[in-house]
């Protein structure tokens, strides 16, 4: 017995002093956009309690110290242009307005990020890191620190993948059923829709490299020297994607084995909700509504037609509605709707009682409902929100209401068909359970990728060699030119072999007669 427990003892020894490799970690979130934070935040922390070294650069440093976590704060570096937009002047943005918007945002971004004291004190330091974490979205500019460190690097991506990422991996995106990340389309296109997602595809791509790939060149050669390689060589050195996407909710797509789906890696453990909040939804006798257009723009910039056909529509539900709404007060608030410039959106999701969320499309908040297997009314407003909605329309979880459209009539019919008809509620719960059914969570998938590129230097055995290809190459254009060429050589070959033989044998026949006769 003294052997047993003597053998025990040793095992928990070992269990609580093995200890993981410790990793040296550079986080790069330059946008200050929260939602383009909270992912890369969950991440970093997951990574800091595994004790490994982070430091994140970013607009949001911590309230309270984190251990192994050092912020590098971008905080008074830059205002949030799109914040400050009128709703109005955001809404229904066709394909060039949101590339000309990421393309101007992009410039701004890494001429003042760059140029900011904690990010030039970091440009000229000497520090070794393991890793570099960054964002994958419009601000390339950023990779200029992994040729300064010479570290392996891994993107994360906040949103359905970029319309220019699938090529730095090599990765496949064929328009006949992949929708553009801009396109108001599911993976089901007609003809015509397949047309403009051929096109769609194609034109950003080369507008992203006039517009975004060739200022941040320039910026980012400013700041780190001219001895800075090309940004896009450097980016298809990427050593994996860590990608906030799930198949169950965004649709199977290809995948090479760099890119990892590790959508709803931000959730975060249940919390009580505050008492109001919790005794507003718990005596919503018919259930309730949450309304939210995300953390990006403001809602009470809403124009005043707009805002009362909401109050309207609101005051003729049974419903309660919770609606985030960043000013003090909202002119004409029926009493069954409260309003808050904050909401613990997570937690109020997980409600059993909400059961609508009203919602912009955006990826973290869509992640959220259907984690909690809420059905959704969708405004899209730009950028991924248009296909993250005809992707659960698809699904049978979603109707869409359309912006420039919107009156009281078209909001409640909107919101009676998803309230009303029990599909949409099915089909949402049906999604939740998909999503939630992994042998390992989000966060850790994430991070024991993370730390697989760190052992593995930078894992390229990961990579395809698709990337390397040329345009030509990857889609077999010189072997279908040579091909094309042998085929008519062969046709052209028979047809004057076979008017030889027949000239020949009309020949001799002719010369038979003549002897006959």
């Amino acid at each position: 017995m003294t052997k047993f427990w003597s053998c025990l003892l040793f095992v928990i020894i070992l269990l609580f002093t093995s200890k993981v490799a410790s990793y040296k970690i550079l986080a790069l979130f330059p946008h200050i956009a929260k939602s383009h934070f909270v992912m890369g935040e969950a991440l970093m922390k997951g990574l800091a309690d595994r004790g490994h070294q982070v430091f994140v650069v970013s607009h949001f440093p911590q309230d309270y110290p984190v251990p192994n976590y050092t912020d590098i704060s971008l905080v008074g570096s830059m205002r949030n242009a799109v914040e400050d937009t009128p709703l109005e002047n955001v809404g229904n943005g066709d394909i060039m307005m949101n590339v000309n918007m990421l393309a101007s945002l992009a410039v701004e971004i890494c001429e003042k990020i760059l140029s900011f004291p904690s990010v030039q004190k970091l440009i000229k330091s000497e520090d070794k890191f393991d890793l570099i974490i960054t964002e994958l979205f419009n601000t390339d500019c950023m990779l200029g620190f992994v040729h300064k460190f010479n570290a392996p690097f891994i993107a994360i991506g906040t949103s359905v993948m970029m319309p220019w990422g699938n090529i730095r991996f090599g990765n496949p995106e064929n328009p006949s059923y992949i929708p553009h990340h801009f396109a108001p389309h599911s993976d089901r296109m007609s003809f015509s829709e397949r047309l403009v997602n051929a096109v769609y595809q194609k034109g950003v791509q080369w507008a992203y490299h006039f517009l975004m790939d060739m200022p941040s060149q320039r910026i980012a050669r400013r700041y780190f020297g001219d001895s800075l390689p090309p940004l896009a060589e450097i980016a298809r050195n990427t050593s994996l994607l860590l990608l906030n996407t799930h198949f169950s909710m965004n649709q199977p797509r290809p995948f090479v084995p760099q890119i990892v789906e590790v959508g709803g890696l931000h959730l975060p453990l249940p919390e009580p909700l505050p008492e109001d909040i919790k005794e507003f939804l718990d005596n919503s006798e018919h259930g309730a509504i949450y309304f939210s257009l995300g953390s990006i723009v403001k809602t009470d910039t809403l124009a005043a037609d707009k805002r009362d056909a909401f109050l309207q529509a609101f005051s003729d539900l049974p419903q309660r509605v919770i609606w985030k709404w960043e000013a003090d007060t909202i002119p004409g608030k029926p009493p069954n709707v409260k309003v808050a410039k904050w909401l613990p959106q997570v937690d109020v999701l997980r409600h059993p009682n909400v059961k609508v969320f009203l919602t912009h499309g955006g990826l973290m908040g869509t992640i959220e409902a259907v984690h909690s297997g809420v059905p959704m009314v969708g405004i899209p407003l730009f950028g991924d929100q248009e296909v993250n909605i005809h992707s659960y329309i698809s699904e049978g979880f979603a109707v869409k209401l359309h912006f420039d459209s919107i009156s009281k009539e078209s909001i409640l019919q909107a919101l009676r068909t998803v309230l009303h008809d029990p599909r949409y509620r099915e089909n949402a719960v049906r999604i939740s359970r998909a999503f939630n059914d992994r042998p390992i969570s989000p966060l850790d998938t994430a991070i024991f990728w993370t730390e697989y590129v760190v052992r593995h230097g930078g894992a390229p055995h990961l990579r395809s060699a698709a990337r390397d290809l040329s345009w030509y190459q990857y889609l077999l254009l010189d072997v279908s030119a040579v091909l094309l060429l042998a085929v008519i050589f062969t046709s052209i070959a028979t047809f004057f072999v076979t008017k030889t033989i027949i000239r020949f044998a009309l020949q001799c026949r002719l010369s038979q007669k003549k002897k006959n006769h």
